[in-house]
């Protein structure tokens, strides 16, 4: 389904969300309070505009990004080359519960908006809390649903009626789009998810709101 949408993947980012993607990524950068020259891994990296925005929003970062999905990975070798950041970023096939990158390699990771996607999200998380280094910081975007009365009912319908369309007409792919509003519909509450990052490794966990809940930022420190 990702290869199938690569193509128009960032192109549908940056519309759906109104152009608040690039906030949002850099944000979670700045969350993660970098050293200089830090080294971060990217998991579910698709396209590689967060790591991209890791190596914009620090000095000297070297960044390597993993994802399963080949075609979303070309596109993103394609479009470090054109910033000229293939010697900065290195852009890895691979899988997010086996993430191949040695013990304690990493000063802090992100996931952008993958890790619902991930089958089992626990062994992904006991993977990154042993790629980043003990006191590294890890931070998550992840899709939620607006916290104010009113607006979740207004965001509910454009999220499950009108969205799906769009991605239709967009992507040319049948269910890609209908696919995420049932993916973030059974991905756990914050409160819940930051409970299952703190049990596998991290502590300081935090669930923050942002653009009125329609994103959740997860910020945690290796234990």
């Amino acid at each position: 389904m990702f290869d199938a949408i690569a193509g128009r993947y960032d192109f549908l980012n940056h519309v759906l969300s109104a152009g608040l993607d690039n906030r949002w990524r850099a944000k979670a950068i700045r969350a993660l309070e970098l050293p200089p020259n830090p080294h971060v891994v990217d998991l579910c990296t698709g396209t590689a505009d967060l790591a991209i925005a890791a190596v914009r929003g620090s000095s000297g970062a070297r960044v390597v990004g993993v994802d399963f999905a080949a075609a979303m990975l070309r596109i993103g070798i394609q479009k470090l080359r054109g910033l000229e950041l293939s010697k900065t970023i290195s852009l890895v096939r691979g899988d997010a519960t086996s993430i191949p990158v040695t013990d304690g390699w990493a000063d802090a990771a992100t996931i952008g908006f993958g890790i619902r996607n991930v089958a089992k999200p626990e062994i992904a998380l006991r993977e990154l809390a042993r790629v980043i280094k003990p006191g590294g910081r890890l931070a998550i975007l992840e899709l939620g649903e607006p916290i104010i009365p009113g607006v979740r009912e207004i965001y509910r319908w454009y999220f499950m009626k009108v969205l799906p369309r769009l991605g239709r007409m967009v992507s040319h792919h049948d269910s890609a789009y209908s696919y995420l509003p049932a993916s973030v519909g059974t991905f756990p509450p914050p409160r819940v998810f930051a409970a299952t990052i703190s049990s596998h490794g991290f502590r300081d966990v935090r669930a923050v709101p942002l653009s009125l809940g329609i994103v959740y930022l997860y910020i945690a420190t290796r234990a």
